[in-house]
C-alpha cells in the first residue's frame, strides 16, 4: 500500500487537495512542526526564541518582582557606599565608570538599609573571632499602593511547632491492685454510682453486677436482658439505672426495687452505646442501626432520631452545653449535634479519622474531647470540633475505650489488651503497659472493652475479655527520678 502511495506523481505545492487525495509523505509534511515539537527533547536541538516573546516575558517578571519598589527612591550616598568610595581613593584605585556605578534597584533597597547597631559585647566578640549575632532590624518598605509597611523576615513569623510543644508533666506510673471475677462472659461495660461506693457492670453472660467500690465484693446480680449487656449509665439525680443490650432494648432499672420499670422500644438492631444527659431528663442510646435516638426519660417517647451516620453508633458523649451529644461511628466520623431546635440537625462533621471510632472521652475541666480509633487518638477544641493534634505515640490496636481524669491522665484500652497511660496536655504516653489475663483464659481473650476513673479520679477500673475486672492505681513510690519523662517534641506532626 505504500508503495502504490509513493507511486503517485507529485502534487505542487500551489494545489490544495483533500486530505484524502494527499500521499503520505505529504501528510507528514504537513505535521512536520508538530512532529518537530515532539521530539525535539530527544536530540537536544534547541527551538529558536521569538525576541519579542522573550522581551514581554523578562518583562513580565521585573514586574512582579519589583512592582513593589518601583517608585523606591534610595539617596545617593549612603554609609556603605561613603566608605566604599573613601578606601577605593585611599588605594588609588582608578575612579569607576558610570557603567560600573549604576545599580540595580534591589541593591539600592538593599544598601539603603541601616545597618545594625554593634554593641560592645558584639564588638569585643569580633575582636576575638568569635561569631556575633546581630539583632534583627526592621526597615519600612513601600508597597504597591505606595503606603510604607514595616518588614519582618519571614522566620520571625512562621514559627517552629517543635519549639513551642508544651512538656510533658509527670505522672507516677499505674499498677494493677486487684482482679475481680464473677462474670461468665466478657465484661462490655462498667459505670460509677455518684457517691464513689458502688460500680455495676454489664457482661455477655446477659447480667448486670452491682460491686462495692473500696472491697470488691459482690452485691448483687440483675437479670431480665435476654441477649449480651453493651451499655450501662447510673443517674446521679434519680435513683435509676439504664442498661441496654443487644437485643435491642433499653432498660430503666429502679435501684430502690432492683425491677425494671420501663422500657424504650425503637431501636431495630443492636445498642451499642448508651449516655445519659447531665442536666435534662433526656437519655441517648446509638446502635448498629445507624442512629442516635433521644428519649424522654420518664415518659419513654422518643423525642429526636439523630440520623446522619452511615454506620453502628459506637459511642456517645453528652454534656450541659453545646453541642450537648457528641457521637462516633463505625463510618470514621464524628459528628456533634444541635438538639435545641425541633429537628435536631448535625452542627458539625469531624472526618479526620480513617478507622471506626469506638471510643470518646470528655476532659472534665477543659472544653475539649479526645477520640480513639485504630489509627490514632485525636484531640479537638469545642463547640465546633476544631482539631488540635494527635497523640504523639501509635498505640496500634482497636482502641475500645478511653477516660480522662482531673490530674490530666488519659488511659485507653484496646483489643489486644495494652493499656497505654497519656499525659492530656502535651499528648505524649508515660506508661504503655500489657494486661494480664486471668489464669484459665486464653492469651486472645486480653481485651480491654471498658475503661473508667471513679468520681475521685484515683482508681481505674477496667473491664476486659478474660471475664474480670482489673482495679489500677498510682504507684506511690515511684519519684521523677526513678521514672523519668522520656520525650522527644515532635518535629514532623500530622496536621490532620
Amino acid at each position: 500500500m505504500t508503495e502504490v502511495l509513493e507511486q503517485r506523481p507529485a502534487v505542487p505545492a500551489a494545489q490544495e487537495l483533500p486530505i484524502e487525495g494527499k500521499t503520505v509523505k505529504a501528510l507528514t509534511l504537513l505535521g512536520v512542526k508538530r512532529t518537530f515539537d515532539l521530539f525535539t527533547g530527544n536530540h537536544g536541538q534547541k527551538v529558536p526564541l521569538d525576541e519579542e516573546s522573550q522581551r514581554v516575558k523578562i518583562a513580565c517578571k521585573i514586574r512582579d518582582e519589583y512592582a513593589a519598589v518601583k517608585e523606591f527612591k534610595a539617596p545617593e550616598t549612603s554609609a556603605r557606599s561613603a566608605a566604599g568610595g573613601s578606601a577605593a581613593s585611599s588605594n588609588g584605585a582608578a575612579a569607576p565608570s558610570a557603567a560600573a556605578v549604576a545599580k540595580s534597584t534591589t541593591a539600592k533597597l538593599i544598601e539603603s538599609m541601616p545597618a545594625p547597631a554593634d554593641t560592645e559585647a558584639n564588638k569585643a566578640k569580633a575582636a576575638a573571632g568569635a561569631l556575633v549575632v546581630h539583632q534583627a532590624t526592621k526597615a519600612l518598605v513601600p508597597t504597591a499602593t505606595g503606603e510604607k509597611k514595616e518588614y519582618m523576615p519571614s522566620a520571625q513569623l512562621a514559627k517552629r511547632l517543635s519549639s513551642a510543644w508544651p512538656r510533658p508533666v509527670w505522672h507516677a506510673p499505674w499498677k494493677m491492685y486487684r482482679v475481680v471475677s464473677g462474670h461468665l462472659g466478657w465484661v462490655r461495660c462498667l459505670a460509677f454510682d455518684s457517691s464513689n461506693e458502688w460500680f455495676v457492670t454489664g457482661s455477655a453472660d446477659r447480667t448486670i453486677k452491682v460491686w462495692d467500690l473500696a472491697s470488691g465484693q459482690l452485691k448483687l446480680t440483675l437479670t431480665g436482658h435476654i441477649e449480651q449487656v453493651t451499655g450501662i449509665a447510673v443517674s446521679p439525680r434519680h435513683p435509676y439505672m439504664f442498661s441496654c443490650g443487644l437485643d435491642k432494648m433499653v432498660k430503666c432499672w429502679d435501684l430502690e426495687t432492683n425491677k425494671v420499670i420501663r422500657h424504650y422500644h425503637g431501636h431495630l438492631s443492636g445498642v451499642y452505646a448508651l449516655a445519659l444527659h447531665p442536666t435534662l431528663d433526656v437519655l441517648m442510646t446509638g446502635g448498629r442501626d445507624s442512629v442516635c435516638r433521644v428519649w424522654d426519660m420518664r415518659t419513654k417517647v422518643q423525642v429526636h432520631c439523630l440520623s446522619g451516620h452511615d454506620d453502628t453508633v459506637a459511642s456517645i458523649l453528652t454534656q450541659p452545653t453545646d453541642p450537648q451529644v457528641i457521637t462516633g461511628s463505625h463510618d470514621k466520623t464524628v459528628r456533634l449535634w444541635d438538639i435545641r431546635s425541633i429537628k435536631a440537625k448535625t452542627m458539625a462533621t469531624l472526618t479526620y479519622h480513617k478507622k471506626s471510632v469506638r471510643a470518646l472521652a470528655m476532659h472534665p475541666s477543659e472544653y475539649a474531647f479526645a477520640s480513639g480509633s485504630a489509627d490514632n487518638i485525636k484531640k479537638f477544641r469545642l463547640p465546633m470540633g476544631e482539631f488540635l493534634h494527635n497523640m504523639l505515640q501509635n498505640q496500634r490496636a482497636i482502641i475500645n475505650c478511653a477516660a480522662i481524669n482531673e490530674d490530666g491522665v488519659m488511659a485507653t484500652g484496646a483489643d489486644n489488651g495494652s493499656l497505654w497511660f497519656w499525659d492530656w496536655k502535651s499528648g505524649n504516653s508515660f506508661q504503655q503497659g500489657q494486661t494480664i489475663v486471668q489464669p484459665g483464659s486464653l492469651e486472645s481473650e486480653s481485651g480491654i472493652f471498658a475503661a473508667g476513673f471513679d468520681m475521685s479520679g484515683t482508681r481505674l477500673l477496667t473491664a476486659e475479655a478474660d471475664k474480670t475486672v482489673k482495679f489500677w492505681r498510682e504507684d506511690t513510690s515511684a519519684t521523677p527520678e526513678t521514672h523519668p519523662i522520656n520525650f522527644r517534641p515532635p518535629k514532623d506532626i500530622r496536621r490532620y
